[in-house]
């Protein structure tokens, strides 16, 4: 019997996420599919107001450090960017791309939240296929180590540091206020 795994939705935590190719196979193996991934990955949270807190894509699964999107269910999100990216790398002979549930752990703390990208970062260079995680492009890495911006926006220091020479603020709330314009965590431009 196949055991569902456990949600954690609207906890308003940092969530580690794994997922895996079809019998994890090496279905992201070329560049050109782990780009399409970044697009793609770009693309939902765009759509589902979420913000990445680090990436990386492996030949055969992806880590995400993501929170919760501010339109939907975390669920719906990955959901959706499952379903796209399978639309466009799809393997023709192979029943389905993915498999079929992820991996969802709850990131509470900062320390948690270190060791976690530390992890995501360093498993192309503990699989051997890079000597250090910089030589990885399919990760976050390279944007926390210079803020370089790639195809898909990090929050970061660094994010917020440009948002800050550009005259952006983030505004949030631990409850929305009733009937009001504009979602919680929208920018707000000052002066």
């Amino acid at each position: 019997m196949h055991v569902k795994p456990v949600r954690y939705q609207n906890q308003h935590c940092l969530h580690f996420i794994t997922f895996s190719c079809y019998r994890r196979m090496r279905l992201l193996d070329s560049p050109t599919a782990k780009e399409t991934f970044e697009r793609t990955l770009e693309r939902v949270r765009v759509w589902y107001g979420c913000y990445i807190v680090g990436y990386v894509v492996m030949p055969e699964h992806v880590h995400l450090l993501i929170g919760e999107p501010e339109r939907s269910k975390l669920s719906v999100a990955i959901q959706m960017l499952k379903q796209i990216a399978s639309q466009k790398l799809h393997a023709k002979p192979l029943p389905r791309f993915w498999q079929v549930r992820y991996y969802d752990f709850p990131v509470w703390s900062e320390a948690k939240r270190i060791e976690t990208l530390r992890y995501m970062h360093r498993n192309p260079v503990k699989r051997g296929l890079v000597l250090r995680p910089e030589d990885w492009k399919w990760s976050s890495f390279v944007h926390y180590a210079t803020g370089a911006e790639g195809i898909v926006e990090i929050e970061s220091q660094w994010t917020a540091r440009m948002r800050e020479q550009m005259g952006v603020v983030l505004v949030a709330r631990a409850h929305p206020p009733a009937k009001r314009a504009g979602r919680v965590g929208q920018p707000i431009r000052q002066g």
